[in-house]
């Protein structure tokens, strides 16, 4: 058997930059990774089986990018049929990279079991989507193109995080539509903090259009002490919390809403 965590993935920075004429858009994003996430484990046998708290949230689905990573890296490579668990950690629809990063682990567990290497699964992981190439690196990394051209950056390893999610979903496709269309730069260069702190996400403002709570997120994390930065992570509705201390961190934790999914974590 080979097990594989699929860490939440983070935007510390996002901007985007033209609309593409393949329907996709031309971006900037600093990717980052936490402790927290999913877990995918792979052995000999048939089928996915879907455990852990949000495994409800994926009840009924036949066809996932976890499903179709294993049966493009049989196409690829051989191999199979194999039995998935997917330990289901993450909310769905969140802007964390959830199922990009259970088909990131999913093609490195195939990996390790078939002696295929990191390398020649990234083909494949741009298929799956934007993010998987990014979820696949497992590194800290400015990402461009559509977010699967990345380049490996120092990070912030260790740096305390809270992860919180309002417990709404919101479309990818239509944060994307509703985007303004309006370039307002680059990321710029150096320490990894200080370019995030000058930098947005372009899509906070159509995520906040079509989910209001994610405003009371972001305004509940920008208060509380001991805060770096706060900002809404991908299309939505995750937002996060770079904190100075575990302490910080762990107080803001406790004056998040009730019903609030929250995770106190690391970048890694």
């Amino acid at each position: 058997m080979a097990s594989e965590p699929a860490r939440a993935k983070l935007n510390l920075a996002l901007h985007v930059r033209a609309r593409r004429p393949d329907g996709y858009h031309e971006l900037e994003t600093l990717f980052a990774f936490v402790e927290t996430g999913d877990v995918i484990r792979v052995s000999e046998g048939e089928g996915l089986r879907v455990t852990g708290p949000f495994a409800g949230a994926l009840a009924g689905e036949g066809d996932n990018l976890v499903t179709r990573a294993a049966a493009r890296f049989a196409e690829a490579f051989g191999g199979g049929p194999w039995a998935i668990e997917l330990e289901k950690h993450l909310p769905v629809a969140s802007g964390i990279g959830g199922g990009s990063a259970d088909a990131a682990a999913t093609l490195r567990a195939l990996g390790r079991l078939q002696g295929v290497g990191l390398e020649a699964l990234f083909p494949i992981a741009d298929t799956l989507g934007s993010d998987v190439p990014a979820c696949l690196l497992g590194e800290t990394a400015l990402g461009t193109g559509r977010g699967e051209q990345l380049r490996a950056i120092d990070g912030l390893a260790g740096q305390p995080v809270l992860l919180v999610n309002p417990g709404v979903a919101v479309s990818t496709a239509e944060v994307f539509r509703r985007w303004e269309g309006v370039d307002r730069g680059p990321i710029g260069t150096g320490p990894l903090l200080e370019v995030a702190l000058a930098g947005r996400n372009d899509l906070e403002a159509p995520a906040r259009a079509i989910a209001p709570v994610v405003g009371e997120v972001l305004a509940l994390l920008a208060a509380q002490d001991g805060v770096l930065l706060a900002r809404m992570s991908g299309s939505g509705a995750t937002c996060f919390a770079l904190f100075e201390s575990v302490a910080a961190r762990d107080t803001a934790a406790g004056a998040m809403r009730p019903q609030w999914w929250v995770a106190a974590t690391r970048l890694v």
